[in-house]
């Protein structure tokens, strides 16, 4: 498990965050596909993440930005400028402060993230709409995903909706995630059903 105390929340900056968002939707389209289904879930999850895809998600991401900046929310992670006896890395000598960007280029620029459709979409289900939330492995077990679902709500909860509800698809084998959505205080309301398009 990683440290979180270099992980502050901010709002998704689309001029520096698109690559390391991409990643993590990534990771969350894989761990979907992987940890709750069969092979062929996992091929189909696969199978969709293309170049032409993360175009058409990050596109999708910047118009929502656009409507509300607070819609995504990234947990951040700072680089840790202090050297291992305390001292400042940029007071060092240049070649402790060369191995500390070293260090750095191997840290993920996020841990995570929480993506709330902005108001403009809230007809959908005439309530706020969690889209995504996910963070690294390597995150897990910390106050992240914690901290990004208390930013989700008090997102949610500034919105004019039809209904004062916060609203979220999880797939029902994913236990650890229905967990975390309990803790949180969600419950079932009403189930969503599908079929293919042919």
């Amino acid at each position: 498990m990683t440290d979180a105390e270099n992980v502050r929340l901010r709002a998704y900056d689309p001029d520096r965050d698109p690559r390391d968002l991409w990643d993590l939707k990534r990771g969350f389209e894989l761990g979907l596909g992987t940890g709750t289904g069969d092979d062929d879930k996992r091929a189909t999850y696969e199978a969709k993440l293309t170049e032409e895809y993360g175009e058409r998600y990050l596109d999708w991401v910047f118009w929502c930005t656009k409507h509300d900046p607070r819609c995504v929310t990234v947990a951040a992670v700072e680089p840790d400028r202090t050297t291992a006896d305390g001292a400042n890395a940029e007071e060092g000598n240049a070649d402790q402060a060369n191995e500390d960007r070293t260090s750095e280029a191997e840290t993920p620029a996020l841990a995570g993230y929480v993506f709330v459709l902005p108001q403009q979409l809230a007809m959908i289900w005439d309530a706020a709409v969690l889209n995504e939330i996910y963070v690294r492995p390597e995150y897990r077990g910390t106050q992240i995903a914690d901290d990004l679902m208390d930013a989700a709500v008090e997102f949610a909860a500034d919105q004019d909706l039809p209904l004062d509800r916060l609203v979220l698809d999880v797939d029902r084998e994913n236990d650890r995630a229905a967990a975390f959505y309990e803790r949180h205080g969600f419950e079932h309301w009403g189930e969503m059903v599908a079929r293919k398009l042919e």
